[in-house]
């Protein structure tokens, strides 16, 4: 119980300390799991969620690095931009194969 009430605790603290980060966070697991399904699922509807969470969550760390850089600036543009750009591409192979 103890391990559960450590880790609720360290959610609403990171809510509440840095809200988008917080839900960037969110939306990067959301993808995750959306992406994970859609292999197992082999269903469009996963996939295209999936990628446009991750799109979203990118374009929303880009913008925040730009309003308000980090300490580790570079590596999450860098990773960001990565992440932008790997989702553009599924995007753009998805709409070509119809």
């Amino acid at each position: 119980m103890r391990f559960w009430s450590f880790w609720f605790n360290s959610f609403v603290l990171s809510s509440q300390y840095n809200p988008p980060r917080f839900v960037e966070l969110l939306m990067l697991l959301l993808a995750i799991t959306m992406l994970a399904i859609a292999t197992i699922l082999p269903d469009r509807p996963y996939l295209i969620l999936g990628l446009s969470l991750v799109v979203g969550a990118s374009i929303s760390i880009l913008v925040r690095e730009a309003i308000a850089p980090s300490p580790q600036t570079r590596i999450t543009q860098l990773t960001a931009s990565l992440l932008l750009i790997i989702s553009l591409y599924q995007f753009g192979e998805l709409f070509y194969q119809q």
